[in-house]
C-alpha cells in the first residue's frame, strides 16, 4: 500500500494532540484505490490514504506559520484555492499566521512575503489569475528551504503543475534531510488536465466551458461562408483533453486533432481528403486542434532548433497558423473556393474566474490539503475515483496523463465528428500493448502483441 510521508506516525501519541475542530472525523485507515476497474488477473494495485480531518493533529494551531505559493501558468480557480486555504486555516483551525509567497518559487528567496487574512482574500475568487503572481523556473531548493527555516515556516502549500510538484518533492526531501518539522502540501494545477493519478485538475471544466465560445464563433463564421472552415486552436501541449472534451460538448466540430493521435495530410484517409468530402457534404466545417498536435509534421516542413521555456518545456510551433496555410495551399492547388477563419483563444480560456463546479472542487482540494498538513503529512492532494486522497509526490510526477486512443471516450469523439481515426491496425496494436505494459497485465496466449516492445508512456490514465 502506498501512503504519504508523515512527519511522525499518525498513530503515535508523540507530538500529536486531539483535533479540536467540530468536523466529521475521517478514520485514518480509510484508503482510496488508484484503479476501480481492472481485469480479473490484475494485481490488487495501489491504495492512497483518504483525505479529510484526523482524530489527532501534529501542529498546535497557535504554533502554525503557513505559506502559500503559486507557480507556472495561469488556471481558473487559483484565487479560489488561495482564498480557501487562508479561510480554512483560520476558520477550521484558528491559524492566524498565513503568508503568500509572491511571483512563484523565486519569491521565497526574494523575501516577497505577504501576510494574508480572511478579510484580505474575501472576494478574490471572483477574479481570474492569481493575486500572488506566478512565474516559471526560479527553483533553488537550498535557498527555498533556507528561507523556510529562517522564517520558521512549518506548513508550505504549493499550487502548480507537474514541474511545480517535482519542485515540491525536492523541497520535501531537503526538509526531511535537515530534520525539520515542516509539512509540504502540493495542490496540482494544470489547464491541460495531464497530471497523473488524479481524476482531473481544477479549472479544467471552466476551460472547456469557455472554449465553447470560440468554437461557436468558428461555427458561425464557417456556416456563413461558401466552403467555410472554422479552425480553433486550444491548449494541450502533450495531452488533448481540452480539445477532446470541448469537441464532445460542442457537437458542432467536424474534426479534432490531438497530440496522442498522429494524423497525416495527403493521400487516402488523410486530413485533406476528409476536408474535401466534408465541404462537399455540408458546405462548411469546424476543426479543433490542440497546440501540441502535428508537431512532427511541422518540424519536417519548417526545420528549427528546439527551444525551451523557463520551466524546461519545449517551445511549440504554432500548429494553428501552419495548418491554416497548409489548407489554403491545398485548396488553391485543387482550385477550390474556400474561406478559413482561424481563432486562437489559448489564453482567454485560462485567464477567467472558475465556474461554480470548479469553485466547489477548489474548496474541497484546499480543505483536504489543510487537514493533511495539520496531521503532519507531506503529499499531493487530488481526487482519485471520486474520492479525495493524499498521493505521494513521485506518483504524480513520474508520468503524464494522456488521452487513450483505444479508449471509449476517444471512440465517442470519433462517433461524434465522423472523422477518420488516422490510425492503422499497427498503431492500434501498439497503443494496446503500451496500455498492457502500463497496467502490468500478462500478454494473452497466442497474441501477436507479445513480440512488440513499446514505452508505457504512450498512454496513461483514462476512462475504462
Amino acid at each position: 500500500m502506498s501512503s504519504t510521508s508523515p512527519i511522525t506516525s499518525p498513530n503515535s501519541p508523540l507530538f500529536l494532540t486531539h483535533c479540536k475542530i467540530t468536523l466529521p472525523i475521517q478514520l485514518s485507515n480509510d484508503t482510496v484505490p488508484e484503479k476501480v476497474v481492472v481485469q480479473k488477473n490484475s494485481p490488487r494495485g495501489v491504495h492512497f490514504r483518504r483525505a479529510g480531518p484526523r482524530q489527532r493533529v501534529y501542529f498546535e494551531p497557535e504554533d502554525v506559520k503557513a505559506c502559500i505559493v503559486t507557480c507556472g501558468g495561469l488556471c481558473p480557480g487559483l484565487n479560489t484555492v488561495i482564498r480557501e486555504l487562508v479561510c480554512g486555516l483560520s476558520h477550521m483551525y484558528n491559524v492566524n499566521d498565513v503568508f503568500g509567497i509572491q511571483n512563484g518559487y523565486k519569491g521565497f528567496y526574494s523575501s516577497n512575503y505577504l501576510r494574508m487574512t480572511p478579510k484580505s482574500v474575501n472576494d478574490i475568487h471572483k477574479r481570474g489569475g492569481t493575486v500572488l503572481g506566478s512565474s516559471r523556473g526560479g527553483h533553488d531548493t537550498h535557498k527555498i528551504v533556507d528561507n523556510i527555516q529562517d522564517r520558521g515556516i512549518n506548513q508550505v502549500y504549493i499550487i502548480g503543475g507537474d514541474g511545480t510538484q517535482k519542485g515540491a518533492y525536492e523541497i520535501f526531501k531537503e526538509i526531511r534531510r535537515r530534520g525539520l518539522k515542516v509539512a509540504v502540501a502540493g495542490i496540482p494545477k494544470t489547464i491541460d488536465n495531464d497530471i497523473a493519478v488524479i481524476d482531473k485538475s481544477f479549472g479544467f471544466d471552466t476551460a472547456v466551458e469557455e472554449a465553447q465560445r470560440a468554437i461557436d464563433a468558428a461555427h458561425v463564421e464557417a456556416s456563413s461562408a461558401e466552403n467555410g472552415i472554422g479552425l480553433v486552436k486550444l491548449m494541450g501541449r502533450y495531452s488533448g483533453f481540452i480539445a477532446m472534451y470541448a469537441t464532445l460538448a460542442s457537437r458542432d466540430v467536424d474534426c479534432c486533432l490531438i497530440p496522442e493521435s498522429l494524423f497525416y495530410l495527403e493521400g487516402e484517409g488523410g486530413l485533406f481528403e476528409y476536408i474535401e468530402r466534408r465541404l462537399k457534404e455540408n458546405n462548411h466545417m469546424v476543426i479543433v486542434v490542440a497546440e501540441g498536435a502535428g508537431q512532427d509534421l511541422i518540424a519536417k516542413s519548417i526545420p528549427v532548433a528546439d527551444q525551451l521555456d523557463a520551466s524546461g518545456n519545449k517551445l511549440l510551433l504554432d500548429v494553428g497558423l501552419w495548418l491554416t496555410h497548409k489548407i489554403k495551399d491545398h485548396c488553391k492547388s485543387k482550385k477550390m473556393e474556400m474561406t478559413i477563419k482561424y481563432i486562437d483563444p489559448t489564453y482567454m480560456i485560462r485567464a477567467i474566474p472558475s465556474n461554480a463546479s470548479d469553485n466547489v472542487y477548489c474548496t474541497l482540494l484546499a480543505h483536504s490539503a489543510i487537514h493533511g498538513a495539520m496531521a503532519g503529512y507531506s503529499f499531493t492532494v487530488g481526487m482519485v475515483n471520486g474520492r479525495h486522497a493524499y498521493i505521494p509526490f513521485h506518483r504524480v510526477t513520474s508520468t503524464r496523463s494522456k488521452v487513450k486512443i483505444t479508449d471509449r471516450m476517444w471512440a465517442r469523439l470519433l462517433s461524434s465528428t465522423n472523422q477518420p481515426s488516422f490510425l492503422s491496425k499497427e498503431d492500434i496494436m501498439e497503443a494496446r500493448e503500451a496500455e498492457r505494459l502500463a497496467n502490468r497485465l500478462p500478454v494473452p496466449a497466442g497474441s501477436s502483441e507479445h513480440t512488440k516492445k513499446h514505452s508505457a508512456s504512450v498512454l496513461s490514465n483514462g476512462e475504462k
